[in-house]
């Protein structure tokens, strides 16, 4: 984290842990209360940039992500997958343009791993990658009255998720949410007085409140304890537009359209309540009643929810799921009560094209 950047954090009241990622605020508990129906503002440097640039940065990427990077233009951002030969998710995030160059949006602690196994394929491609994390700071905006807000101070704002503009120094992303939901890139002096008029209508919050907005939209995020372990549909991605199933061949392709087309996903990304006292991570088994030895499904992402116990994105299997009780840790484990995703789930045939 730019130490100007931290400073100003600290003035503002922000408590960081060993990582330099802010924790929150003060007070958790009334944070993520506020996240769920008020408006607020994040930090988000928990999240790393990886820049790829080069003559031949476009086609290099195309032949190693899930979806279509030949699409995004200026005004867009797409969610992205980086799968394994075996066709499961390695690394999930966000990708846009910015001039010649893209830029890879993905959790600090994934960025380097990442890097290393792209780097391994450039060959001699014209292609250089670099952590350009430090290069700009990064907040995020979510409540009902954000549009309104930000209108006032940058515009034109992208209305329509993955639109994305520019205004100035800033770079606007929308994403999904509950609410309207924004992503800011920009310079740290100008940063610092957007979040001072910001912060006048809403409420600074740690990334863990930020995280909980992304499991309630019902957004994966792959961590080291999940990589290598879920094909893109298990986790919804083709629902969330990060996969396109007509671009041509990637790392793990035919084993992600064989799943497509063949319709034989037995596993599935649903959104649910826990109440627990052990906190849930991701990869933790879920076990069901009916088959007590066998795990059922895993964790994907979990945070408290200010109304007790936690909110998680579990893959599951389907079966599981329709005919019995799903539990954490073991068949005999707190209960999961699933909720509905803001989103539709594609069907399972050649004509769900993500």
């Amino acid at each position: 984290m730019q130490a100007e950047w931290k400073t100003f954090l600290q003035n503002q009241g922000a408590e960081f842990d060993d990582a330099d990622y802010v924790v929150g605020f003060g007070a958790l508990p009334h944070e993520r209360s506020l996240a769920l129906s008020g408006t607020v503002i994040a930090d988000l440097s928990h999240i790393g940039v990886l820049a790829v640039r080069g003559a031949d940065a476009e086609t290099f990427l195309q032949g190693q992500f899930t979806n279509d990077v030949r699409h995004l233009d200026a005004t867009h951002s797409q969610l992205n997958g980086y799968c394994s030969p075996k066709g499961r998710l390695l690394a999930t995030f966000r990708i846009f343009r910015a001039g010649d160059e893209f830029r890879l949006c993905l959790p600090r602690s994934m960025l380097e791993s990442v890097r290393k196994r792209l780097q391994m394929f450039i060959m001699r491609s014209a292609v250089m990658l670099e952590d350009v994390s430090e290069n700009s700071i990064r907040i995020g905006v979510s409540g009902p009255i954000v549009p309104g807000t930000l209108d006032e101070l940058i515009a034109p704002l992208p209305t329509a998720v993955d639109e994305l503009t520019r205004c100035g120094e800033f770079t606007v992303l929308r994403i999904p949410g509950v609410q309207p939901r924004y992503e800011i890139f920009g310079p740290s002096a100008a940063m610092q007085k957007l979040w001072g008029r910001l912060a006048t209508r809403a409420a600074p919050v740690g990334s863990s409140a930020w995280e909980l907005l992304d499991i309630l939209a019902g957004v994966p995020t792959i961590l080291a304890e999940t990589a290598d372990a879920f094909v893109p549909q298990m986790v919804n991605y083709a629902s969330l537009g990060g996969v396109s199933f007509k671009k041509g061949c990637y790392p793990g392709q035919e084993v992600v359209a064989r799943m497509q087309y063949l319709g034989k996903l037995k596993r599935q990304m649903y959104l649910a309540r826990l109440q627990t006292e052990h906190a849930p991570h991701p990869g933790d088994d879920l076990f069901s009643p009916d088959d007590p030895q066998q795990s059922a499904g895993k964790i994907v992402n979990a945070q408290p929810h200010p109304d007790g116990g936690y909110a998680v994105l579990a893959v599951v299997q389907i079966g599981s799921r329709e005919a019995s009780a799903v539990r954490f840790g073991a068949a005999d484990g707190p209960e999961l009560v699933f909720a509905e995703l803001p989103y539709a789930l594609a069907g399972g045939d050649a004509s769900s094209e993500a």
